[in-house]
């Protein structure tokens, strides 16, 4: 049994933020943190003060983190950027909202006292005689502390305050991972007369600065009753910012953010406890029931408006491990088009199939999408164009001088603007359909079932687009549109648009969307600015019929189980690109000589690398030697978003370092989660590394001379970035189902089994008439199957629950 927690986040958007810059405006971007580590940054939104950003993340990790923090900033091309607020959030406040949290939250200010980290390992006893008590106080080390120094270090020193004495330790220069290993010990002779509140030890640490006032590193504090009755307080301990700070109350100066915010955590049964509820879904997609009382049809009642979202990715992750996607999704689709009466409505709202559509689309067909759009993408974004149509927003002031012959008109702007939509617009309608080799075989076949279910629902020559808008709207509207509007949620860039890209994406986006509709709405509403580009939209259209056709010209037999399984083939390369590795015999090396560039492939097997993608020669890393992947303090090269590996050959050998660069924190932080993932499951990771390097014989993070000495830092290799391209985890699927169905258990019970409850003389009546049919029947039927394995998984679980109960004090006995 394992324990799963996924903390999943929403940047959407800000709010009123304040001005940074001389130009009255800000760069805002956002960087999150799980107590002190970053796990993601968003794009730069430049020159708002009401930026969107609408990047969503899910964080796998530990069930011990404290705070989610979220820092907004002003991105500066000269000096360091500014930091505008921040909001912090404890795990018991997102854990007390079982829907999550989707709201606007005031930003607060960023106090420095506020912002420290790490831990302190300390040993508190105290020793009495007939003629005095004395606490001993020995501190042994710390570890993470935050970095108060330009080098990215501090000098550390412990104050201990107790009884009206203060004591200090001496002062370790430049480490984050000091070791002091000094005992301080304190007079207890009249504290007993003291205040109750003052009988307490109290444990500061701080950085000492020969110029200026020392800076605050956090503090834990005891109070001395509870030590008088134990022998000792032993162990690492949380250091906590001064006192407990109320929320300060700037009234909303610094702006707001708007983010979601849910925590779950998973209790993961063996995998025997799950395969009841993996049979039944299966026999359900399998079967011919189309009755409302069938179980695709329950599942679709039961889902509520907020949680469909969340069971469609699971259901289709369940169902591509079962190899039964397409036929899950037939099943959805066929419900959806007979339940529908107006054919221009269809599959227009969010109900289950359309976002179990939408899932499937981008877990297979990502990589078909990058491959389609990516390259006229990233042109769009190099070549800067100003393009604009709207006679409102035409803006002379920022357009691009076309003529030499002097300042241009309105006209030649929205000429030009014409002529270069038309371009990328052309350029993007080729590349999609010229795609139909490319597309997965899954989503072909998906589609082509999708074609045959709405021809038959609505058959004559009336409804003779429909069977292509129904395509259409999924391929285009919730797939190649929505990537051409925002890169960077689809993956195809790193970076947001700028405002005048972004408005050149959104223009070609609505035409994308006009294709995808067949152009019923063209010469309609109140954009008739994008009329220049109706006759492009209209060929385009008769191309897309014949597109539609060919792609879903596939055998009718090739069932997608074998591609759905392939997708996660363990030789496919889960991660591939440039990275800067450090050469390991460059210990005395000029810096600059010290990186070589280097092309990089991960596979769940090995981490290659070689001079490039097409050179022949690579060296690897089996994955199943890989120890530890952690970051890199800054101060041991000198260099940001650095990242190592750590393995091993054998046992008998000693942990090889390989030391990479990445070139900005969000990769860093997927080259980190990709790693980890591959290596959760080795046998040989270790609980400890070092964050610095060895360097002028010594380790830069804890000056520790012994090259071989235990690790000064806990190895972080449970934390890992949700992505779409992760893995299949049936249990994880199935557990997380099981909860969505766990509570609506009432209403499956109310709205499903009101008509298979019976009094017990009515039941006497219906054996008198019919025998055990109807009683078979009942208790064959999917609601009470649903209803018996839900109960069943809800017995498991409780077992489970008492059982970690009586293992907890057994365990605390031992320790």
């Amino acid at each position: 049994m394992a324990r799963n927690t996924a903390l999943y986040f929403r940047l959407v958007e800000g709010k009123n933020l304040p001005a940074k810059d001389v130009s009255g405006t800000s760069d805002p971007y956002c960087i999150v943190k799980v107590d002190n580590e970053i796990v993601a940054r968003t794009a730069t939104v430049w020159r708002d003060l009401n930026p969107f950003w609408g990047e969503e993340f899910t964080l796998h990790l530990p069930l011990g983190f404290h705070t989610l923090s979220f820092y907004v900033m002003d991105e500066d091309t000269i000096g360091h950027d500014d930091v505008i607020g921040k909001i912090s959030l404890s795990k018991e406040y997102i854990a007390s909202q079982p829907r999550g949290i989707d709201s606007w939250i005031n930003l607060s200010r960023v106090d420095p006292d506020e912002e420290v980290q790490g831990e302190i390992y300390l040993e508190l006893h105290i020793m009495q005689d007939q003629r005095k008590s004395n606490l001993h106080c020995h501190v042994l080390e710390a570890r993470d502390l935050a970095p108060r120094d330009i080098s990215g270090t501090s000098d550390p020193f412990v104050r201990i305050f107790c009884n009206n004495q203060t004591l200090e330790s001496s002062v370790i220069k430049k480490t984050r991972f000091p070791r002091w290993n000094e005992v301080l010990e304190f007079d207890l002779r009249g504290i007993e007369e003291m205040d109750p509140g003052d009988q307490v030890i109290s444990i500061e640490v701080w950085d000492w600065d020969m110029v200026g006032k020392n800076d605050f590193l956090g503090r834990v504090w005891f109070p001395l009753e509870p030590l008088q009755r134990n022998p000792a307080v032993t162990g690492w301990f949380r250091l906590l910012p001064f006192g407990n700070t109320e929320e300060e109350e700037n009234g909303g100066k610094l702006g707001s953010l708007r983010v979601k915010v849910n925590l779950s955590e998973e209790r993961i049964l063996p995998s025997v406890y799950y395969q009841t509820l993996i049979q039944l879904l299966v026999e359900s997609v399998q079967s011919f029931d189309q009755s409302d009382n069938s179980l695709v049809a329950i599942l679709e009642e039961m889902c509520s408006a907020e949680s469909r979202q969340e069971v469609a990715v699971k259901l289709v992750k369940i169902f591509l491990g079962q190899g039964l996607a397409v036929t899950f999704l037939d099943k959805l689709n066929m419900r959806e088009v007979n339940y529908t009466s107006d054919p221009n409505t269809l599959f227009r709202s969010n109900s289950l199939a359309s976002k179990s559509m939408e899932q499937y689309m981008k877990i297979v067909g990502m990589p078909f999408l990058h491959e389609v759009l990516r390259p006229i993408i990233n042109r769009i974004f190099e070549e800067k164009r100003y393009v604009e149509l709207d006679p409102c927003k035409i803006d002379m002031n920022r357009s691009r001088r076309i003529s030499f012959k002097g300042s241009v008109s309105e006209q030649q702007i929205r000429e030009s603007s014409v002529e270069s939509l038309r371009g990328y617009l052309s350029d993007i309608i080729d590349a999609i359909l010229g795609s139909v080799d490319k597309c997965p075989p899954g989503m072909r076949l998906c589609f082509k079932q999708l074609h045959k279910r709405v021809e038959e629902r609505f058959p004559g020559p009336n409804y003779q687009d429909v069977k292509y808008a129904a395509i259409s709207g999924f391929l285009f509207l919730r797939f190649f549109a929505p990537a051409i509007l925002t890169p960077k949620l689809f993956h195809l860039r790193e970076h947001h648009a700028d405002p005048r890209t972004a408005r050149t994406l959104l223009l070609l986006a609505k035409a994308v969307q006009s294709i995808g509709n067949l152009g019923q709405q063209l010469g309609h509403g109140k954009e008739q600015w994008m009329s220049p580009l109706h006759p492009l939209i209209q060929q385009s259209v008769g191309r897309l019929r014949d597109f539609l056709d060919r792609l879903i010209d596939t055998e009718s037999d090739a069932e997608c189980s074998h591609t759905s399984r392939t997708l996660f083939h363990p030789s496919v390369t889960i991660k591939e690109g440039f990275l800067h590795k450090r050469k390991a015999e460059a210990v005395h090396l000029v810096t600059r000589f010290t990186f070589k560039k280097r092309y990089f492939w991960l596979t769940s097997q090995t981490l290659s690398y070689s001079k490039s993608p097409d050179w022949q020669v690579r060296s690897s890393i089996p994955v199943h030697r890989i120890c530890a992947v952690e970051r890199v303090d800054e101060n041991a090269f000198q260099h940001h978003n650095m990242m190592q590996i750590i393995s091993q050959d054998n046992e008998a050998q000693g942990g090889h370092i390989m030391y990479i660069q990445c070139k900005n924190v969000n990769e860093l932080n997927q080259w980190l989660s990709a790693l980890r993932k591959v290596s959760l499951c080795n046998q040989r990771l270790l609980p400890t590394y070092h964050p610095g390097a060895y360097r002028n014989a010594h380790w830069t993070c804890c000056l520790q001379p012994d090259r071989t000495v235990r690790g000064c830092s806990r190895t972080h290799l449970a934390v890992t970035l949700g992505d779409w391209s992760d893995p299949l985890d049936p249990d994880a699927e199935a557990q997380v189902l099981y909860r969505h169905l766990l509570m609506a258990k009432d209403v499956l019970r109310s709205k499903y089994m009101e008509g298979l409850e019976s009094t017990a003389s009515e039941k006497q009546d219906i054996r008198g008439h019919c025998g055990k049919a109807f009683e078979g029947a009942a208790a064959s039927s999917p609601a009470r199957r649903l209803l018996s394995v839900i109960e069943d998984l809800e017995k498991a679980h409780q077992t489970f629950e008492k059982r970690e109960r009586e293992e907890i004090p057994n365990h605390s006995r031992c320790t």
